[in-house]
């Protein structure tokens, strides 16, 4: 929903999609068996995805419980207080339900917070040591590979439904935001070459992969650390770098989704792909505030720049343009006035979809030496009061949606009929389009509606039978 803010902390404990063999229920006693919980952003789970299909590749299996497996692996995030408890509550239920514990992610960046607290876990590792955890399993649990059974698809294992996928494009952010540890958590930027993300995006669309969200910490930085290095993919050349991701990507003929965009001058650049759909007329922009003054304070990158004129521009240019984004409320130093000049930011640029977070200190972070924090009292009420005025903006624009007719995409089916995303609404963290009759509808169809009502944040639709109504992968 929008008013989950971004990306929520999410537990994921991976099931065994294969099916059961007379010859597998034979061998099943000496397959070794890995849980895996992952917590944290859609950066974390592609990162516990890469070790998943590695595991899978050596012939491990994934085990559906803590007391069906052999070890399990918890894949933790560290960026709040709140995060922090969560994987260190998370750990002690492993350690409790199972007893090997392997800790790795954010959190395993500062193991002393974790051995403090669990020190019988086997191994601790920080955020994409992919060949450390590897390593850890190996020691605890030796592989045993059979490679008549222990096969893995060509776009490897995924925790999403198989109808959409996160393509992470870069680790690490070279930003220097006052409230954030990241870079110190993740490093500095490290960009994918162009062609290995283009053939990876190739590999998940074959596979039946119908919307792809483009993640990483800065998605407009993207290839800045290699120079915008050149290669070929399809014969044609490509450099890496933001633009020429979303044209090749563009060419796959599914939805791409861009999160983590910063507003850089050259953001414009994507906004004609927009508008012609090669890519989805959606922006995820962490703005984090709209007074000037805070946003020096909070070092965000890009903060000078006239951003309100510029989404204008891009409006004029692509008028089904969605724009999420997220706030801090509560910013040490925040006063009344620049909380006001936030919400009236909010209120010329109508952005469709709002997150907020309440200011957090984290340990490590610049910000904590700032004077003024802002009491916990008053950091509620600006939430309430933003999110107030954001679902007011919300309702509005969607209002304008009743009688219009699109295609969506299918995320599950129910008694009470289908629940789908349209090109706004972004998988868990925005709205969703409810058809009450689902005539026949799967997950992973493509369906034409026909909106009949809305709310503050979802759409009510029929089938627009005259449009053909589905489509099969």
């Amino acid at each position: 929903m929008q008013g989950r803010a971004a990306p929520a902390e999410s537990g994921i404990f991976t099931m065994s999609s294969r099916p059961a063999t007379r010859r597998r229920a034979q061998t099943r006693a000496r397959t070794p068996k890995v849980g895996f919980v992952s917590l944290g952003c859609p950066k974390a789970l592609v990162d516990s995805e890469r070790i998943l299909t590695t595991l899978r590749a050596e012939g491990y299996e994934v085990s559906p419980t803590y007391e069906q497996a052999d070890l399990v692996v918890v894949n933790t995030c560290g960026f709040i207080d709140a995060a922090i408890d969560e994987s260190l509550q998370t750990i002690g239920e492993a350690l409790e339900r199972n007893g090997k514990v392997i800790v790795t992610g954010c959190l395993g960046a500062r193991p002393e917070r974790i051995l403090e607290r669990h020190p019988r876990v086997l191994k601790v590792t920080g955020p994409q040591t992919y060949a450390e955890v590897l390593s850890a399993v190996h020691e605890h649990l030796p592989p045993q590979h059979d490679p008549f059974f222990d096969l893995v698809p060509p776009q490897g294992v995924r925790l999403t439904p198989p109808h959409y996928a996160y393509l992470k494009i870069s680790e690490g952010c070279n930003n220097k935001c006052s409230f954030c540890i990241i870079p110190a958590l993740r490093g500095r930027l490290a960009s994918r070459r162009i062609d290995d993300v283009l053939r990876e995006a190739e590999r998940l669309a074959a596979a039946g992969v119908r919307e792809l969200l483009v993640i990483s910490q800065d998605t407009s930085a993207y290839g800045t650390d290699i120079r915008y290095a050149p290669a070929v993919w399809r014969d044609r050349e490509y450099r890496t770098r933001f633009i020429d991701l979303a044209r090749g990507l563009g060419t796959l003929g599914i939805w791409v989704r861009l999160h983590y965009v910063y507003p850089y001058p050259h953001v414009d650049e994507v906004i004609p792909l927009m508008a012609e759909r090669r890519v989805l007329p959606y922006l995820d922009i962490p703005f984090q505030h709209g007074s000037p003054s805070v946003l020096k304070r909070m070092r965000r990158p890009a903060h000078a720049e006239d951003v309100l004129r510029r989404i204008a521009a891009w409006r004029e240019q692509c008028p089904d343009l969605t724009l999420r984004s997220t706030f801090i409320v509560g910013f040490p130093g925040e006063t009344d006035s620049e909380f006001e000049e936030l919400l009236d930011w909010l209120d010329e640029a109508q952005l469709d979809r709002v997150g907020c977070f309440k200011y957090s200190p984290v340990e490590g972070a610049a910000a904590n030496a700032l004077a003024g924090h802002v009491p916990a009292e008053i950091q509620e009420q600006r939430h309430a009061r933003l999110m107030e005025r954001s679902a007011a903006i919300s309702a509005s624009r969607l209002a304008r949606r009743m009688g219009t007719r699109m295609r969506v995409l299918v995320d599950s089916v129910g008694e009470q009929g289908a629940v789908a995303r349209s090109e706004a609404d972004a998988p868990e963290i925005d709205g969703v389009v409810r058809i009450a009759a689902a005539g026949g509808l799967r997950p992973g169809d493509w369906a034409d509606v026909e909106i009949t009502s809305a709310d503050t944040y979802d759409l009510s639709a029929r089938l627009d039978c005259a449009a053909g109504a589905t489509s099969r992968r």
